[in-house]
């Protein structure tokens, strides 16, 4: 409910009521809006007919429960707690740290997480959720359609997208019309519903007049995997790691600088433009080699990925720099004869596997695994290209 701009734009102050004002991106917006967040009949949900109004259709847009629900730009987590009220597990993220406390009371003993960050790319790390639900946030993000393909990605096979969003204003709405979003949503979709919501007045505490409304959206349940990029830039014997931090995944361990292809890209762009992003390198398409292919899986949750290793000679590109404090919080050297044990796992089982020599493995980790490379645990890389050791 809190995103990059207002929640419901048809609430905010406006100087003709006929041109609503644009949406606001700054933080501190939602930062002093927390404690009155709630005054909103459909922010709040404190009377009980408007609560008992979100709660069935709640009931009717999501799976059976237990169902992992990731709700997005939650604000202060009302429908959250409703999720978390009818059995299913929920995690909450919000760009703004009172929202989140004031969701946190809420959910207080439920099983919940919240958690502050931008939902356009929520900290989630590997989880895979069963249901993406937000309300009133695409329309405000700077590219709705990139947001719902990393959406659709952090969903588990078959899952469903739970979109509910409007066109506010009159004389110069803002919004996003169904008939847009369906547009936007159906690439990615094998079904989708439509379901105005403006018709009924206990979900809003008033009679509306706009365009409301849910869009449903579910996922193909055919298998598929994302494609991570791996940049091992080498001086010498040495290579260089990256330590994690505020990711949501793996923080505090080293791994090489690293990322996944988007759409529309082959790997060799995709490292390229990490590599830009991350450590500053400008680097050419011939200053790069692939020094091994690997099909890794975290600990369940988590669903399989490909990850393509390419190798740098240092130099390359120019002097290689942590252009992202917020990501990383630290770049260093290590013999890639002696490498560090606070790594993530299949980073280290990757390098493992390019120092022996080998091109193709598969690192699966098993329940109960630590995300870690553990030295006294069980190897789990497999060599695909041959006879030789595995990490």
């Amino acid at each position: 409910m809190s995103p990059e701009a207002p929640a419901d734009p048809s609430r905010q102050p406006v100087t003709d009521p006929l041109n609503p004002p644009l949406p606001t991106a700054d933080a501190a917006y939602w930062e002093a809006a927390a404690a009155s967040f709630d005054e909103e009949p459909d922010h709040g949900l404190r009377d009980p007919a408007v609560r008992a109004a979100w709660a069935a259709r709640l009931r009717s847009w999501l799976p059976s429960a237990p169902a992992a629900v990731l709700d997005l730009g939650c604000g202060t987590g009302s429908l959250s707690l409703l999720a978390a009220e009818q059995g299913h597990r929920v995690t909450g993220i919000d760009r703004s740290a009172r929202m989140i406390d004031r969701a946190r009371t809420k959910l207080a003993g439920r099983d919940a997480a919240l958690l502050v960050g931008d939902a356009a790319e929520p900290p989630v790390g590997e989880r895979r959720f069963d249901v993406v639900l937000v309300r009133h946030v695409l329309w405000a993000l700077p590219d709705p359609a990139a947001a719902l393909r990393h959406w659709a990605g952090l969903l588990t096979p078959g899952g469903r997208l739970v979109l509910v969003e409007g066109r506010w204003g009159e004389a110069d709405p803002i919004g996003l019309p169904a008939d847009e979003l369906t547009a936007l949503v159906e690439p990615l979709a094998v079904r989708t519903r439509v379901e105005s919501l403006a018709h009924d007045p206990a979900l809003w505490g008033k009679e509306v007049a706009d365009e409301r409304y849910v869009l449903i959206a579910g996922l193909p349940r055919r298998h598929t995997e994302v494609v991570d990029v791996h940049l091992v830039v080498r001086r010498g014997d040495e290579v260089l790691l990256a330590r994690r931090a505020g990711t949501g995944y793996a923080d505090g361990l080293l791994n090489v600088p690293s990322g996944h292809a988007e759409d529309g890209e082959d790997v060799r762009e995709a490292v390229i433009r990490e590599a830009a992003e991350e450590i500053g390198l400008r680097l050419a398409p011939e200053d790069l080699r692939v020094a091994l292919v690997m099909q890794h899986c975290a600990p369940p949750p988590a669903r399989p990925r490909i990850g393509w290793f390419f190798e740098a000679e240092y130099g390359a590109g120019g002097e290689p720099w942590n252009r992202e404090p917020d990501k990383c919080a630290e770049l260093a050297w290590f013999p890639l004869a002696a490498l560090p044990d606070d790594m993530v796992a299949y980073s280290r089982a990757g390098l493992d596997g390019l120092r022996a020599g080998h091109r193709f493995l598969l690192h699966w980790h098993r329940p109960g695994d630590a995300v870690a490379h553990d030295p006294s645990g069980p190897g789990r890389a497999v060599v695909l290209d041959g006879h030789g050791p595995t990490g």
